[in-house]
């Protein structure tokens, strides 16, 4: 049985989940609302304040779609929540962000600004010049937009320039060396 797969996902007061024909499911709470097709052969149950996700086999696909099914019911019960964020960090002489509406607008050394428009039902929030904060109620969506504004100016690894996760480490190299 897989350890994930097996686990029921909790259904917190005011989150209202409904699953529809084809295994639509639908999770309304008071951030919003998130919608989902799962896999049609995952049988997906609600029993006592609790989702159910039971898989019909043991072949090896079943195995790996079982835990799927599980964790992207959980992560769309905990967006409605709690919701999800992802913070992101600028380092580098000059180079900082700022908001226009809903416009990011970034100076990261180019010779122009580079703007991104906010995806819906994403915020980006900056706090500082040099910090990014990245919030939403789905997970993929959220991670999807960091990745993508970390992707304008990655961080190199002499310097540590550029745009990174707050939590990420960046590996340093040693740079040149004079002759001798």
């Amino acid at each position: 049985m897989s350890r994930i797969g097996r686990l029921p996902v909790a259904i917190p007061t005011g989150v209202d989940v409904k699953i529809a024909e084809g295994n639509k499911i639908t999770v309304t709470g008071p951030k919003g609302t998130l919608e989902r097709v799962v896999p049609v052969e995952m049988d997906v149950k609600i029993e006592a304040d609790q989702i159910l996700v039971t898989r019909p086999n043991d072949l090896k696909k079943m195995k790996s779609l079982h835990g799927l099914t599980r964790t992207l019911v959980f992560n769309m019960v905990e967006g409605v929540t709690n919701g999800y964020q992802k913070t992101l960090e600028i380092n580098g002489v000059g180079y900082k962000a700022s908001k226009q509406g809903n416009k990011l607008v970034l100076n990261l050394g180019y010779s122009h600004p580079v703007e991104m428009q906010d995806p819906e039902g994403i915020e980006a929030v900056c706090e500082s010049q040099t910090k990014i904060t990245v919030k939403g109620i789905d997970k993929e969506k959220v991670g999807q937009f960091a990745a993508e504004i970390r992707s304008k100016r990655e961080p190199e690894p002499y310097k540590g320039k550029g745009i990174k996760y707050s939590n990420e480490t960046i590996r340093r190299k040693v740079g040149k060396t004079g002759k001798k």
